[in-house]
């Protein structure tokens, strides 16, 4: 059973909550619970494409029955994983930015127990896809993580949160400190890609 209280929306309270979602967003990207609750109001049809590609592949359905969760207590380890390892690197990006694998808010508003497990699954990767892609965690990293997101998983917060940079962007408020051109794989990750 997933942790949290799952809270069940007829079409308007879901369009509702989409919508607030949304908007509250747009004007502060850093609350994260909006962000999530956008994802998951907008994106259960694509947790479910994504929960259809896991059924068909072996390794998919191994993560499916056993349901490994990415919290503390089952990572903590990488902080004593050798410098050029996967594990230290994700340690290093978590470590530096004061972040737990704990901190992701539950998911509330899926339908099953199986599609609120993809939609933890996603959440709890994030910072996985972070390390791997050496992508910072400023306006234009996580708007470049959202692209490799909504490539992988067609979820529609993701190419709303692109459109949201954009805007910014239009309106004078980006963040231009990181270009775009400069993001990639770095340490292990960009040693282990060579």
């Amino acid at each position: 059973m997933m942790e949290g209280a799952r809270v069940r929306l007829k079409g308007w309270q879901q369009a509702a909550v989409a919508v607030g979602s949304a908007v509250g967003a747009l004007l502060d990207p850093r609350r994260a619970d909006l962000i999530a609750a956008l994802g998951e109001t907008t994106g259960e049809p694509a947790f479910e494409r994504v929960l259809e590609r896991m059924k068909r592949t072996s390794e998919g359905r191994a993560v499916l029955l056993e349901r490994p969760r990415i919290i503390y207590s089952n990572v903590g380890h990488a902080w004593d994983l050798p410098a050029n390892t996967f594990g230290a690197a994700y340690a290093n990006f978590m470590g530096s930015r004061n972040f737990s694998p704990d901190d992701r808010p539950p998911v509330r508003f899926m339908e099953t127990e199986e599609l609120a497990y993809v939609a933890t699954r996603a959440r709890e990767v994030h910072d996985f896809w972070h390390t791997l892609f050496g992508l910072p965690t400023n306006l234009v990293g996580e708007s470049a993580l959202k692209v490799i997101e909504f490539e992988q998983m067609l979820l529609p917060m993701c190419a709303l949160s692109v459109v949201g940079v954009l805007l910014d962007s239009v309106r004078g408020k980006g963040n231009r400190s990181t270009s775009i051109t400069s993001l990639g794989p770095s340490g292990p990750v960009r040693d282990a890609l060579i």
